[in-house]
């Protein structure tokens, strides 16, 4: 592809699934937008509910979190991350994730998720469980896409 056929581009977010982040969490739903590897970079709506369990992990890249609804935090911080508020995270930071509200509509709290490189998921030892970024995002976006018979997106491309 040439740089002149690369143009602004939106993504209509009603047009895509969300899609359960399995094996982790049944309850934690993502809606992919961008899977870029090129740049190992992930960009995603998560809902998580109260009851979010997952593992501590691990960045090797940058993260940076807005959140939309509801209220949630790091068990290693004694900050809360509300609607509005911006989280970024640096690399090779580790923490373990928790809600602390949901919003009343549907349960849910509700955040828009830049991932750089690979998310690391440890035990209470730091030995690695599992290793998560944008490879294993699109294959559980399209074995989703084809277990539920919809016709995937192409997320990596730039228009």
């Amino acid at each position: 592809m040439l740089y002149q056929q690369i143009d602004t581009a939106v993504i209509d977010g009603d047009s895509l699934p969300w899609v359960p982040f399995t094996p982790y969490s049944d309850e934690v739903l993502l809606k992919y937008f961008k899977l870029d590897p090129i740049r190992g970079e992930i960009i995603v709506l998560m809902k998580a509910p109260i009851t979010m369990q997952l593992p501590k992990h691990h960045h090797s890249g940058t993260v940076m979190v807005y959140t939309i609804e509801g209220q949630w935090k790091y068990k290693e911080h004694d900050w809360v991350a509300g609607p509005g508020s911006v989280v970024f995270e640096t690399a090779a930071s580790t923490h373990t994730p928790e809600v602390v509200s949901t919003n009343e509509k549907d349960g849910y709290t509700l955040m828009l998720v830049s991932v750089m490189g690979d998310l690391v998921f440890v035990d209470e030892n730091d030995k690695v469980l599992a290793i998560e970024n944008w490879k294993t995002a699109m294959q559980r976006y399209l074995a989703y896409c084809e277990k539920h018979d919809i016709q995937p997106k192409d997320l990596s491309a730039f228009n």
